[in-house]
């Protein structure tokens, strides 16, 4: 049955169950919609599919089954790999290239685009996001609101939030999250890492352990790092900062004020080296 929402709505209002059953049939909606002078039209169904009802959850999942093997079906004749079609749900609409690979329990949301020889792992979750030509999203990766130019690499067990921006052969790694955060060209951030508020330029570095200290408790700020920079493991740069073309952050280091070109900055504490160190032993009871 296919009608206008509102007239649905209006109609669906208007039934009762003043019958032998006690129940609500949605069918009575014709003779509602024949007393209002509405054109009522029919369609004969192609499959047996189309005329089954649902009367309980069961019912509801064994119909999207149907549907969704439909899909995966559909998505095969045109030439996107789907390694188990009993194993892809699209709940959305998927807009794809040539020779797309997409690996089993991977959920599409939204509008989706995938560009020519896209491969998608297992377990990923991809949601209202443009994936570019040649780019590989490892298993695990959840991608949602983001757009990935050409030839990028993701995951595993990557996230990137809405307003995240790959460009061309940017690299994110396993457990590293990104919002309102971009990449330049080849860039890479390859390991534990959050990128939020932030523009990153090309051939920078991304040190494992780094963070982009964007919240006060009230107010995000930004961060932007320039082109060819290097930032060591385990730095915390808190915003507003800006890291100048060519600068290099040591590791461990916490970044509080702005780096000019091709700085050097380390703010660790000083290494000690005490001899003869005992360390504590427990007390007998």
């Amino acid at each position: 049955m296919v009608a206008n929402g509102g007239d649905l709505k209006r109609w669906l209002a208007k039934l009762d169950n003043n019958n032998a059953q006690k129940e609500y049939y949605i069918t009575d909606i014709i003779a509602l919609a024949h007393q209002e002078g509405r054109k009522i039209e029919t369609a004969h169904p192609t499959r047996h599919s189309e005329m089954e009802g649902v009367n309980n959850r069961l019912q509801l999942a064994a119909l999207e089954r149907i549907y969704q093997t439909e899909q995966a079906e559909r998505l095969l004749l045109e030439g996107v790999m789907l390694l188990d079609p009993a194993r892809f749900d699209l709940r959305g609409t998927l807009t794809h290239g040539k020779d797309v690979v997409i690996d089993t329990n991977v959920i599409i949301e939204g509008e989706v685009t995938l560009g020519n020889n896209v491969e998608i792992g297992t377990g990923c979750v991809l949601k209202n996001c443009v994936i570019g030509d040649g780019s590989i999203i490892s298993p695990y990766t959840v991608i949602e609101d983001a757009n990935l130019a050409q030839e990028c690499t993701v995951g595993p067990f990557a996230r990137l939030r809405p307003g995240a921006q790959l460009a061309d052969k940017a690299h994110v790694g396993n457990f590293v999250e990104m919002k309102k955060a971009s990449l330049g060209v080849g860039s890479k951030a390859g390991h534990l890492t959050y990128l939020g508020d932030t523009e990153v330029g090309a051939n920078v570095n991304i040190g494992a352990g780094t963070i982009t200290c964007n919240y006060d408790g009230a107010n995000k700020f930004k961060t932007i790092i320039g082109d060819d920079v290097f930032i060591g493991s385990d730095t915390q740069l808190v915003a507003p900062v800006c890291v100048a073309n060519g600068a290099t952050i040591g590791a461990g280091t916490t970044l509080t004020k702005d780096v000019n070109e091709n700085e050097l900055v380390i703010s660790r504490v000083k290494q000690t080296h005490i001899s003869g160190w005992k360390r504590p032993v427990k007390k007998k009871q």
